[in-house]
């Protein structure tokens, strides 16, 4: 365990979660995005000083740790992130029930693909470990096509600014998020060619890019959208 990781990334959390809700945009409709984008990073850090304790964290027979914190982590603020997509391609829409259809099904195979994940993390046996973490990427891979092709093409028939903001926003989180799996891939919980700290640093750099540069960038491109989108009204 390395708790100075742990530390660095609870304080990191703490003040981005700050950070974010003060100088995001209090009007609507911009307020619920910079209310979920400052809950995300609140809720990391707590898992960050939860680890930073070793509270949830498991050691397996062959040395390796599974962090439960950052898993129960995930299955918060993943949904989140992806709910501020989802109202982004809605934008204006008014159609409560397909909302809440994408919404439901969105999060259901997100939730999947991390609790699968954490089910692989536990598992020793290599046949067994590696089905669920196929079976997790197929639940990232459901993921990704519905913010890809559904989702994308609602936002843009919003325009081209608000598509270009769903754009944006979904390439940024789509590349950070394809290197999660392969961390894992090749992390003390996969294949272990790196060891337990290096995988705790790259994930704590990603998690960053993740929850703090990209609420930043999301919001920078929703307020550019939304200003071209009203002039063009």
């Amino acid at each position: 365990m390395d708790q100075t990781a742990f530390m660095i990334g609870f304080t990191i959390m703490s003040l981005a979660s700050l950070a974010i809700y003060a100088t995001g945009s209090k009007a609507t409709p911009s307020q619920h995005h910079t209310l979920l984008h400052a809950a995300v990073p609140f809720i990391a850090a707590t898992a960050y000083l939860a680890m930073a304790f070793g509270i949830g964290t498991l050691v397996k027979l062959d040395g390796s740790a599974t962090y439960v914190a950052r898993y129960i982590d995930w299955t918060f603020t993943t949904p989140i992130l992806l709910a501020s997509l989802v109202l982004l391609a809605f934008h204006e829409r008014g159609k409560t029930g397909e909302v809440g259809g994408y919404l439901t099904a969105i999060i259901v195979l997100d939730v999947l693909m991390i609790e699968t994940g954490l089910i692989s993390s536990l598992v020793e046996a290599p046949i067994v470990k590696w089905m669920w973490y196929l079976w997790s990427c197929a639940a990232f891979l459901g993921v990704l096509y519905l913010l890809w092709v559904p989702l994308r093409a609602l936002a843009m028939q919003r325009g081209d600014a608000l598509g270009s903001a769903y754009g944006k926003n979904v390439t940024f989180l789509t590349v950070i998020w394809f290197l999660y799996p392969i961390v894992f891939l090749i992390g003390p919980e996969g294949l272990k060619i790196i060891n337990d700290p290096a995988s705790v640093w790259a994930i704590l750099v990603m998690d960053v890019v993740a929850k703090v540069v990209y609420a930043f960038y999301a919001a920078n491109n929703l307020e550019s959208a939304l200003r071209d989108h009203e002039r063009r009204a």
